[in-house]
């Protein structure tokens, strides 16, 4: 039986225990377990009712080692998906060594009190895990993850060398707030708030935030302003692939967004600095989280859709290429099938997808890997299955 433990209670957990109990030839078991063991319920109490599945819920500190341990070893997984905020990736990577088990997650590690995000922390495990016979995934979500395999993926079929790599992120979806996230507010504004950065000509290059624009036109949803920022997956992809000569990654911003996330800024909200309020200490940051919107309550009436995908060039038998690969998913279709919505449902069905590459034998291997590293057949074929087609264009215009 493959006995699954999901650590994480929000959107993409539940997401993701939807799909996992739509699986159960694979998945045997479930158990989802976080700090607030109500939110596990809930996610549970859903599953049961809209699938008929019932999932094992446990309370759990993912920052107490000693605790997890102890649930990983009396719940015995094969496998822990970790959906926790990226802040405890290594703690949760620290229990599943002690208690043998394997690990996977969607985010890297990013330090709780500096806004910086990157794979060092995680590639560090690599020895460790080769020598206790473990395996761990990292970033197994839609961007970092699905896009990680779209490029392997064009690499393996269509490219001799990859030259240059732009992905593209669009949410063209409409919540009907004022101003919300999609997802944690506290991450979200961290990441996008930070500095760009990209990759040129064997080196970086780093940008003021939002610096560098372009409209570029996404399938099915129009033309859209698109902003140079880094993200994660742009660090693995560059050491993975060396031939890339430029790495890039785009995401759309409303006006409207960009309005709200610099009044945040200029007042001081988006402070990761503790300050002291009426004798106590508080995050600007995390006190403002728990104002904005549960990103998890946003599906209900969500409209529009997201399309996300690689846009590469290339050469293949001394000739150059273009390459497009995408996938595009609606809002309301997401929460019709796991009462969430897209940016959720994109990135926890891949999660769900990689465990299962995982406990099917596909995406094996003692050791730390990021997704690319696999075989992205497999994957790609299931995720079609899954909910989330893709399609593809061969030579088209870029736009970059």
């Amino acid at each position: 039986m493959n006995r699954i433990l999901i650590i994480g209670a929000g959107g993409v957990a539940k997401v993701t225990a939807y799909k996992c109990a739509m699986n159960t030839d694979v998945f045997g078991e479930i158990m989802i377990a976080s700090r607030t063991k109500s939110k596990c319920d809930a996610i549970a109490a859903d599953v049961k009712q809209d699938i008929g599945i019932a999932i094992h819920t446990a309370q759990v500190n993912a920052d107490d080692v000693p605790a997890l341990t102890t649930l990983l070893l009396d719940y015995k997984p094969k496998l822990v998906l970790n959906l926790a905020l990226p802040y405890q990736d290594l703690t949760i990577m620290d229990a599943c060594l002690a208690a043998g088990v394997h690990y996977l997650d969607t985010a890297n590690y990013e330090p709780p009190n500096e806004a910086k995000f990157e794979y060092s922390w995680q590639w560090a495990y690599q020895e460790r895990f080769q020598q206790a016979g473990l395996t761990a995934i990292l970033g197994c979500g839609f961007d970092p993850g699905v896009t990680n395999v779209f490029t392997a993926y064009a690499a393996k079929h269509y490219f001799d060398e990859i030259h240059n790599l732009d992905i593209v992120d669009a949410n063209a979806g409409s919540h009907g707030k004022a101003f919300a996230t999609n997802f944690n507010p506290e991450i979200n504004i961290r990441e996008v708030t930070q500095k760009g950065k990209y990759w040129k000509d064997g080196s970086w290059v780093e940008t003021a935030p939002h610096e560098i624009m372009k409209v570029l036109n996404y399938p099915d949803v129009g033309h859209k302003e698109s902003y140079l920022i880094f993200h994660e997956e742009l660090e693995s992809l560059v050491k993975n692939f060396p031939t890339l000569r430029q790495a890039r990654f785009w995401m759309t911003f409303s006006q409207e967004y960009l309005t709200h996330l610099r009044v945040i800024q200029n007042i001081g909200m988006a402070s990761i600095i503790p300050i002291m309020y009426e004798g106590r200490e508080i995050v600007p940051i995390q006190f403002l989280k728990a104002v904005l919107p549960n990103p998890g309550d946003l599906g209900e009436n969500y409209t529009g859709q997201t399309s996300i995908g690689c846009r590469i060039r290339g050469i293949k038998n001394g000739q150059e290429n273009t390459y497009y690969i995408w996938n595009n998913c609606h809002h309301a279709d997401c929460y019709k099938e796991t009462k969430s919505q897209a940016v959720s449902y994109t990135t926890g069905v891949p999660a769900m997808v990689g465990a299962k590459m995982f406990l099917q034998g596909h995406w094996v291997g003692s050791g730390v890997w990021n997704v690319e590293q696999f075989d992205p057949d497999p994957f790609l074929a299931d995720l079609t299955l899954q909910g989330l087609p893709w399609h593809e264009q061969h030579n088209s215009d870029l736009e970059l």
